[in-house]
């Protein structure tokens, strides 16, 4: 398939491979900062095919992750309201609020519904005039216009019982928090290429002059992702930083136009809870004024009540870069799909999720992708190839050019 096969091809992971064993010539910390390029990462085994002197570090890149417990618990609250529908993505379902998840309050009897399109939800409105809907809106600046398209129709088609729970973050914060962290060990970025496909790069140059560190614009195959490592690694290893968009084939420079302006009319920035990180100012999203109306906790108002949550989890550190998947006495044995004691395990993007779906339930004949025969471990020495060529010779080229 097109645009797919060439980014999955061996020959290209091989040369791209190489040519990182031959940069790295000191240790460094890269972390990737999406669960999408989380879950590509352990799928194709690329941490194992790297140098045991370059790490990969996994971030606070799944929505559904870091939206706090006191949301779920407004969540949970709302779905037992009388003549209330609570539609929501499948991910959501099984998040755990301080004492049980939608699913379990689904099974006691309310009215919650598994969409696949927040478009979806106006239709129940619609088909359902005498009960309220509230949408379950979450997400990174990749969705929320779509959630916003979905309520500016719902305004067009004069739905009054339609309205929307959010739980809306922005990147460049998250990233601006763990680069100010004592305790960060990161050295170098691969940002999410589908959330700079709205945003542009903009907010990211202000990041790398201030702190001086690289930052490289990723895709999700393994091909791009080797690639935005190898350039990333490339800038640390020349002592350069600056934002380069390895992905230019879905990210113009200045993002989509058209989304950002929907963001700015109908969204404000506000601080936002991050579960397991803590408050992090102006790095949410919130309704306007003018489209407060359409916001559930104005027209519910209500107030869950305060619980203490588990503390066994430790997808705080893991989503900061302080800790791997593997660190958690509970990965595997307490913790685990069917059993989560924390969101990184229940989505479809969690790095826990990931890691025991991609290292300990499929067989090694399941992975396509291997640069040697055996599927080398962090730490082994590699089957490396000789006779490769250079970095960029095959490399698909850009199909979209920056600024275009």
């Amino acid at each position: 398939m097109r645009f797919v096969d060439e980014y999955r091809s061996n020959e290209k992971v091989q040369t791209l491979l190489e040519a990182i064993r031959k940069k790295v010539t000191r240790p460094w910390y890269i972390m990737e900062i999406c669960g999408g390029q989380t879950h590509a990462i352990a799928r194709y085994r690329l941490e194992e095919m790297l140098p045991p002197d370059l790490q990969l570090l996994h971030g606070p890149g799944c929505p559904v992750c870091v939206t706090p417990v006191e949301t779920i618990d407004y969540a949970l609250k709302l779905a037992t309201q009388p003549n209330v529908i609570l539609a929501s993505f499948g991910d959501m379902m099984r998040v755990p609020g301080s004492k049980e998840d939608l699913l379990s309050v689904k099974a006691r009897g309310a009215d919650i519904r598994m969409l696949y399109t927040p478009l979806d939800a106006l239709s129940l409105a619609e088909e359902n005039p005498d009960k309220e809907i509230v949408f379950f809106a979450i997400g990174f600046e990749t969705t929320a216009p779509v959630h916003l398209m979905a309520l500016k129709e719902a305004i067009r088609r004069g739905l009054p019982n339609f309205s929307i729970l959010t739980s809306l973050f922005t990147v460049p914060p998250a990233i601006e928090a763990i680069l100010s962290d004592p305790e960060s060990k990161v050295d170098g970025f691969l940002t999410a290429g589908h959330v700079c496909a709205i945003t542009g790069n903009r907010a990211y140059h202000r990041l790398t002059a201030r702190y001086k560190i690289p930052m490289v614009v990723t895709g999700f195959e393994p091909v791009d992702l080797l690639y935005g490592i190898y350039r990333c690694v490339s800038q640390l290893e020349a002592g350069s930083y600056e934002v380069e968009n390895a992905y230019k084939r879905a990210v113009p420079e200045q993002g989509n136009a058209a989304a950002r302006q929907l963001m700015d009319e109908m969204l404000e920035p506000c601080d936002q809870d991050w579960r397991g990180i803590g408050i992090i100012p102006s790095s949410g999203l919130q309704l306007r004024s003018e489209y407060k109306r359409y916001s559930s906790r104005m027209r519910f108002q209500l107030r869950p009540e305060e619980n203490r949550i588990a503390s066994e989890c430790i997808a705080g550190l893991i989503m900061r870069g302080l800790r791997h998947p593997s660190d958690c006495p509970h990965f595997g044995k307490a913790c685990h799909p069917t059993h989560p004691l924390g969101a990184p395990m229940v989505s479809s993007e969690g790095v826990c999720a990931a890691y025991y779906r991609y290292t300990l339930e499929l067989p090694d004949s399941f992975y396509r992708l291997r640069p040697c025969a055996t599927g080398a471990r962090r730490g082994r020495t590699h089957d490396t190839p000789t006779d490769q060529p250079s970095i960029l010779s095959g490399f698909p080229e850009p199909i979209i050019g920056a600024g275009s």
